[in-house]
């Protein structure tokens, strides 16, 4: 026999976006149970996104989930564009009236959460299994699980979040034929590396060489990130250290620029694609960022994503628990799926500018130089480019 107990808002997934969902819905006294299906030590270790929007390190700091992210995120205020050799910047302070981003890292915000939602008594359920949701087409729908000892838990809910990741189970429970879901392979992917080396840079490096695409990014002043653009089916067993090394230095190096090496601690290869689903909602089942889109990271907007939905999706439930508004509740996929369209169409024009064509296509790699030519020289096109990449939207928590 289940145990059987009620709350508010049931959360599937203790990732940012579930984790900061479960402390907005508390902010203004709505009840919450998160269930995760990973270790907590997993989901604090986990290497995923690292850089911020304006917006988001607003939210952040609005809600009390600053301090750390003040003490040690990196701001930076542009990025360099790279090709045919030579390197531009793209200053967004002085393009967009000061919007700047922040280098920390998504397993950082993960921490800060979680410590934060325990400290207040939070109930998360880590390592739990046979996780299910049920009785959808409820004002009550019904999240089942069983925990790490083995008890199995039914919670009838008032609303139910999946925030569960591309891979989860809550955009598969909603009714057959509902969702519309559109999808866009590409044919690379990245490999990155963390290394234990101060980074070479003070802003992010996007170079598109004929070779292949690479990025240089950073986690901390001690840590840096990097990526190449390999086929999509590589095997991480072709890249010992020193060829990462050595392509890396080929396709970021320019005279009179050093890029330092250190120890590799992690390396893998990642899939690159862009996905929607639509609608966000079914009911009281609501999904939220990975559950319902996948955008590719050349244009950071994942992470930032994610935690717009449950800024839109805490008011949302909010109005509809607390107050009985069904209103911003009813509005919740239109008004996100809005953001998530402008993202998914930025992360698509990065990325085809700045990658290269596996066929090595001179159309193509000629439309890529001119377009990398007009956003370096064109105030507009460079404009378009800040505004999108440091968040057309505000993301600030609003009272209510």
């Amino acid at each position: 026999m289940a145990d059987r107990t009620r709350t508010q808002v049931g959360i599937v997934g203790a990732g940012p976006a579930g984790l900061l969902l479960s402390h907005l819905l508390a902010l203004r006294g709505v009840d919450s149970v998160v269930v995760e299906n990973r270790s907590r030590a997993y989901c604090e270790a986990r290497q995923r996104a690292g850089l911020l929007e304006a917006g988001t390190v607003e939210l952040l700091r609005t809600v009390g989930l600053g301090q750390r992210l003040d003490a040690e995120g990196l701001e930076h205020g542009g990025i360099y564009l790279q090709f045919a050799g030579e390197r531009h910047h793209i200053d967004f302070r002085e393009l967009t009236g000061g919007r700047w981003v922040t280098i920390y890292a998504q397993t950082e915000i993960v921490k800060d959460v979680i410590q934060a939602r325990l400290a207040a008594g939070a109930q998360i359920e880590f390592e739990v299994s046979q996780t299910e949701v049920d009785d959808l087409d409820s004002d009550s729908p019904v999240l089942r699980y069983t925990d790490s000892a083995g008890i199995q838990h039914e919670i009838v809910c008032e609303a139910i979040a999946g925030c569960d990741g591309f891979h989860g189970i809550c955009r598969d429970a909603m009714p057959a034929g509902l969702l519309t879901t559109v999808e866009r392979g590409y044919p690379y992917s990245w490999l990155g590396i963390l290394a234990t080396v101060p980074p070479s840079t003070d802003e992010l490096i996007y170079s598109r060489h004929e070779d292949g695409f690479a990025l240089h990014t950073m986690r901390t002043p001690q840590v840096s990130r990097l990526y190449l653009q390999v086929p999509p089916d590589e095997d991480i067993a072709r890249w010992p250290d020193d060829r990462i090394w050595g392509e890396l230095q080929h396709r970021l190096g320019l005279p009179g620029w050093d890029l330092k090496e250190g120890p590799i601690t992690e390396k893998a290869i990642t899939p690159m694609r862009s996905f929607v689903a639509s609608p966000m909602r079914f009911r009281r089942l609501f999904l939220a960022g990975d559950a319902a889109h996948i955008v590719p990271p050349t244009g950071a907007k994942g992470l930032n994503l994610a935690i717009a939905d449950v800024t839109v999706l805490a008011r949302a439930l909010i109005s509809l628990v607390r107050d009985g508004d069904p209103a911003l509740a009813d509005a919740y996929s239109d008004t996100c799926l809005d953001r998530v369209w402008r993202a998914t169409h930025f992360s698509w024009w990065m990325t085809s500018m700045l990658h290269i064509d596996p066929h090595h296509d001179p159309f193509d790699a000629a439309l890529q130089l001119s377009q990398l030519r007009y956003v370096t020289t064109s105030r507009a096109a460079a404009t378009t480019l800040a505004e999108n990449y440091s968040g057309y939207l505000s993301a600030v928590w609003l009272a209510g």
